[in-house]
This record gives C-alpha cells, structure tokens and sequence, in this order.
C-alpha cells in the first residue's frame, strides 16, 4: 500500500502552529476529522491513549502519532510540517519537524504495520526529508511523496 493510497492533499498542513504534543494531535486531526467525517475529540482520544503507551515521536524530527479506532471502515492518514518544531517526547529528546498521523480500524493491523513501515522507510532519506521541509503548499508534500514512491 502506498502513502498516497489513503493521503488526501486536504489532510496536509505546512504550517503547524502548536507548541505542544496535545495541540499538534489536535491540530494534524482537524482536516482527518473533516474528511472522515469522525469527531476530532473522538480522533484525538485514540492518539493520546497511545501516546500514553509511549511516545510516537521516533527521533531525527520525526513523529509518526497512530492509534486504532473500532468501527473505522478505512484507514486515516494526515501529515503536519511545523517549521520551529514542536516538543513531542521523542526518542532523541529533539523536536519534532515532521508528522504523519495514521488512523487505522481496530481489525486491520496487517495494513496499519504495513503503512507505518512504509512511512518510516521513506523518511530515512535525508533528501526527501529536506525537501518535505521546504514545502510551502499541500501539493508540495504530495508531489515529493509522489515522486518518491515512484521511484520504489
């Protein structure tokens, strides 16, 4: 399954604002909500429940906040720049640049693996985290992601 496959340009933010764990989940869940039509405090439960269980901030910039959610006939994907970077408890005690958020139903952890094991290995190119840094529009994101799977 590719990235693209579930990310929708309208669920891209280039310009995170929060300062804080909590107002970046629920900052990256609002377009998820939007387009799912699920509530976002709904949404941001299911993330902060497993953030209690450890934190999703992977290191070198990176956060990759997930949970699963009962009922879900599909997976929720949403991507979040912020440009000062936001204290999400990562590994490596750095702040957080970039954020895919991934929402997937209760039943479906081959999918949810798979997702998440596509998204950490695209962002170990230093290339394509740079250039996912510079973006300025939603389209931007999805053009390098583009591109980059392609190249797969």
């Amino acid at each position: 399954m590719k990235i693209l496959d579930v990310l929708e340009e309208e669920a891209v933010l280039v310009n995170l604002k929060a300062r804080d764990k909590k107002g970046a989940i629920e900052e990256l869940v609002a377009p998820v909500a939007r387009i799912s039509g699920i509530e976002d405090d709904i949404l941001v439960r299911v993330l902060l429940d497993r953030e209690r269980l450890g934190s999703t901030g992977i290191g070198n910039g990176i956060g990759i906040p997930h949970g699963k959610l009962k009922d879900l006939d599909r997976l929720l994907l949403g991507f979040g720049l912020s440009r000062k970077g936001i204290d999400f408890e990562s590994m490596d005690g750095r702040p957080t640049h970039l954020f895919f958020l991934l929402v997937t139903p209760e039943n479906s952890t081959g999918l949810h693996l798979k997702l998440l094991a596509n998204i950490s290995k695209i962002l170990k190119n230093e290339a394509f985290k740079k250039r996912l840094f510079a973006a300025t529009q939603p389209s931007d994101i999805i053009d390098a992601i583009k591109e980059h799977e392609d190249a797969f």
